[in-house]
């Protein structure tokens, strides 16, 4: 026992009858009943009924304390009168008649917004005042999850033996993929510090110390745009590497820890999760990102061939990728213009061409007339379509047709509400481009700098680039990426030919990485590793469509912490400090 309580809010029960305890906790709800008070108490762990004994003066003073302040009651354990008990409460047959009680923390200023009240409010203003926002039980119950997942998530790597290593978090800048977070060094004038992106090139050297099995629940930085699947500036992952090992390998510890994570959190048990393997220009072929949600049954299909003569000028040359959505044809003209407006406005399409399947296998729709019969029938044999089906067509350069059609048929599969429901889908992309042609026509990686060729020296050697795939991977889960990978680069005479292909020379390589280039002249073991991402994990579990929702002080859509008021201003003497002047706009 301690002066503020013997028990919490959610543990007594009518075997507790009779006792008399302390409790603490916030007041949620005062309930006046003519002589007599309620008061629901609450605490992290449940909510206990206090009533007051009828004396005037208690029930007076009671009355008037704010909802929302802190309090210690001292009183005796009742059962409630049959039939006022609470089913819907775990202490619901019981309540707390109080004899004495101590403000501990009065709210002194009106709530910005109700707690506990199923009411929207806007986000900037629950984040401005995040500290009442985790007091709502469903937002407080998804952060104590998120502990309960990580704390699943180590004891699983744990079992597999790896080691748990912590990596520096000011560290040097170096080309990975996003822009660094710069912190000046005061000792160091004009130098800086970089938050690490991920702890990349630190869990390659531990593999070159002669650590078999590293793993961290790292903190990574990185100044990207902020997504609803995404956090602005830091986010959590699952970071590990492995000595000696090869793909498979790492999937195999992947696969276990997320069997096990899932297997004990998730509350959907319909079946053992699947880990699909998909290699990424099929990815792309078949559903147009390399982040394909599975539970969606629609496939792609490319009719660029049918359509390569044809005089139909919104086809005329371009990529044709074509749905075939089953049993929709009876669906109102309101549907496919709604799709058309999505096509326009969302992805900047000109438009979004359809055609219904008749009973008669003939066709209607807006560019009926300008299929001919071998085209239809060439469209059928690919997609399969029947009477009542019908085919969506996107025409675009080739890139741009994969992506504008992956998105149409998320949003299709959304709309007909045709996903697998309460079910997990993994998926390994696997055999990334090692190399791609940015929108200037140069090479550069395509994924990930430190990867593997596949074919080693022999492929960067006598392949086109673009034609060179990595040994890099990908899973993802319902449409969300939950981990990135790859089995390392550890030659560094190939080191310095995959870097040469994308515009680095080998001082480059030396300046940049100096002690991961240092380090592979010394013995390294092949090593490979993978980094799930702990918040799009737990996002999942939680079954939330925005990571915020889990994650105790986010920032917001801005990259703003509305709570700190982060990013802020430094003083001059700050500044001075650090060598830094700020250019003033005018």
């Amino acid at each position: 026992m301690n002066k503020y309580r013997t028990h919490n809010c959610g543990e007594l029960r009518d075997k507790n009858a009779g006792e008399e305890v302390l409790l603490a906790g916030w007041v949620q709800t005062i309930r006046d009943h003519g002589g007599l008070v309620f008061i629901d108490l609450r605490d992290q762990y449940g909510i206990t009924q206090i009533v007051t004994s009828g004396e005037d003066k208690l029930v007076d003073e009671l009355s008037r304390i704010p909802n929302e302040s802190t309090v210690s009651v001292k009183g005796t354990v009742r059962k409630r009168t049959a039939g006022m008990e609470n089913k819907n409460m775990p202490t619901g047959t019981i309540e707390v008649v109080i004899k004495e009680y101590e403000i501990l923390g009065k709210r002194l200023r009106n709530l910005p917004f109700e707690v506990n009240e199923d009411i929207e409010v806007r986000e900037d203003l629950r984040l401005q005042y995040r500290f009442l926002d985790l007091r709502n039980d469903k937002l407080k119950n998804n952060i104590i999850f998120r502990s309960k997942v990580i704390k699943a998530i180590r004891e699983s790597i744990e079992r597999l033996g790896f080691v748990d290593i912590q990596t520096p978090i000011l560290t040097s800048s170096s080309p990975e993929g996003a822009r660094d977070y710069l912190v000046p060094s005061r000792i160091f004038s004009g130098e800086f510090y970089a938050l690490p992106q991920a702890p990349q090139i630190y869990k390659q050297l531990l593999m070159v110390s002669g650590f078999d099995r590293y793993y961290q629940i790292a903190p990574c930085f990185r100044d990207e745009d902020p997504r609803a699947d995404r956090l602005p500036g830091e986010f959590y992952q699952l970071d590990l590497e492995m000595a000696f090992a090869e793909q498979d390998d790492v999937f195999n510890v992947v696969e276990t820890v997320l069997n096990d994570t899932f297997g004990e959190l998730s509350k959907w048990k319909k079946d053992s999760p699947k880990y699909k393997r998909l290699p990424y220009r099929e990815a792309i072929r078949d559903y147009g990102t390399d982040k394909p949600d599975l539970r969606n049954p629609l496939i792609l299909k490319d009719a660029t061939q049918i359509f390569q003569s044809t005089e139909f000028n919104a086809f005329k040359g371009k990529t044709v990728k074509v749905i075939n959505v089953p049993d929709i044809a009876s669906q109102p003209r309101s549907f496919f213009d709604g799709m058309g407006d999505f096509a326009v406005k969302e992805l900047g399409a000109k438009g979004l061409a359809w055609l219904k399947v008749n009973d008669d296998a003939s066709l209607s729709g807006p560019i009926a007339k300008f299929i001919d019969d071998s085209s239809k029938n060439a469209m059928f044999e690919i997609t399969g379509s029947k009477p009542g089906d019908c085919i969506f067509f996107i025409a675009e350069a080739e890139k741009t047709a994969e992506k504008q059609a992956g998105v149409i048929r998320d949003e299709l599969g959304k709309r007909l509400d045709i996903l697998e429901k309460e079910v997990y889908r993994f998926c390994w992309i696997t055999d990334f481009p090692m190399y791609e042609l940015n929108d200037e026509g140069k090479i550069e990686f395509g994924h990930n700098p430190f990867s593997m060729p596949q074919g080693g020296m022999k492929s960067l050697l006598e392949k086109e680039p673009v034609e060179i795939l990595a040994h890099q991977y990908d899973l993802v889960c319902n449409g969300y990426e939950i981990a990135s990978g790859a089995v390392r680069n550890h030659n560094p005479e190939l080191m310095i030919k995959a870097f040469e292909i994308a515009g680095y020379s080998k001082e480059v390589v030396e300046s940049k990485f100096p002690a991961l280039w240092n380090a592979f002249h010394y013995g390294p073991p092949p090593h490979g590793g993978c980094a799930p991402g702990i918040d799009r994990i737990v996002m999942l579990l939680a079954d939330e469509t925005n990571i915020r929702q889990v994650v105790a002080f986010p920032k917001n859509g801005r990259a703003r912490d509305l709570l700190m008021g982060a990013p802020s201003g430094v003083t001059k003497e700050q500044l001075k400090e650090l060598h830094i002047k700020i250019d003033e706009k005018v």
